[in-house]
């Protein structure tokens, strides 16, 4: 989803410049991590058999450095799935990093953001949210999904009901994303927000609602009642529904499938102090129905719940306000719990 950009967002394809000498890591670096995911036990028993089965048995883990392909950042970071898929590459999580640097293009230390991008085979849309991040001070990570960029073999993506396991694995790796970063040099690992776009929303919602790793949440074009959405949205979403409907998954079957990671099962465990849902009241992939379902789910009020003008793919001119946004929250301390 929101694969189409308008000029606007041309202004915002923006290069980084890694300079080799000032940087404190090197290929090959590797870091030990650990995952500190813990579920709160939630009173609603619907919501504790969806984080049941998202969730895995904590474990630690080895952080990897590669070198980034031109134009994708300035390393790129590799840690193993929590969730295997059987596809070795696949399970192998690639993370792009863009490296916060001050007006004198030194390194600085800074809070972090992962970012997860959008459907679209280029991830076009995931890697501008990143470099504008980037420019805003922070350390901005972005994840490519599996079986996309370095994770994919050949042109293999997983159809039918394999694209909610893809989406249950996908939940995971950004959840395990959260530990792998706050071990990496530079990171402030006490302010790491997630950021998701479309796809990349619906995913960030439930990862983001499995327990209170991320500090802040920012939703980007998402929202909940898969099912519904699938079956009525338009474009990018109808795609989708004719993909699965191929696959003979339609009826009761595909609603079965899609609950598994249906955002609104679990969106009440988000802080609705600390997400925000930026919406278009003129999307027809992501109706606003749908972002309506989601925003209500995590009880969120006016000022979390942004409306623009703006449909799934106009929404780009929102940018610059967007990453400011973000930015401001992302940079503020976490306000400790009461």
């Amino acid at each position: 989803m929101l694969r189409r950009l308008s000029s606007a967002a041309i202004i915002f394809s923006l290069a980084t410049t890694a300079v080799a000498a000032d940087l404190p890591i090197s290929i090959g670096a590797k870091y030990e991590a650990k995952d500190t995911l813990a579920p709160a036990v939630d009173e609603s028993e619907d919501a504790r058999q969806c984080v049941a089965n998202l969730c895995w048995k904590p474990t630690d883990f080895s952080v990897e450095i590669e070198a980034a392909a031109e134009g994708r950042g300035d390393w790129l970071v590799r840690f193993p799935s929590p969730i295997e898929s059987g596809d070795a590459r696949n399970d192998r999580v690639a993370v792009e990093w863009y490296q916060a640097r001050d007006a004198y293009k030194n390194l600085v230390a800074a809070p972090a953001v992962v970012v997860v991008h959008e459907s679209g085979s280029g991830m076009t849309v995931g890697r501008i949210f990143a470099k504008g991040l980037q420019l805003q001070g922070l350390h901005a990570f972005m994840i490519q999904l599996p079986f996309y960029g370095e994770r994919r073999t050949g042109k293999k993506r997983p159809e039918g009901g394999n694209l909610v396991s893809m989406m249950k694995q996908a939940v995971a790796d950004v959840r395990r994303a959260r530990d792998a970063v706050a071990v990496l040099p530079l990171v402030d690992k006490s302010r790491i927000s997630l950021q998701g776009t479309s796809l990349g929303g619906f995913v960030s919602a439930t990862a983001g609602s499995l327990d209170d790793g991320y500090d802040n949440v920012f939703l980007m074009l998402a929202g909940g009642e898969l099912y519904d959405l699938i079956q009525n949205g338009k474009k990018d979403a109808a795609k989708v529904r004719e993909r699965l409907e191929k696959a003979g998954l339609k009826g009761e079957e595909l609603r079965k499938l899609t609950l598994i990671v249906e955002p609104t099962r679990v969106a009440h465990r988000l802080n609705p102090e600390r997400t925000w849902l930026y919406s278009g009241i003129f999307d027809t992939v992501v109706p606003p129905k749908n972002a309506l379902a989601l925003a209500t789910a995590a009880s969120l009020t006016k000022t979390h719940h942004i409306q623009m003008t703006a449909n799934h793919y106009t929404g780009i001119v929102y940018l610059p306000f967007v990453l400011s946004h973000i930015a401001g929250h992302a940079h503020h301390p976490v306000p400790p719990a009461p």
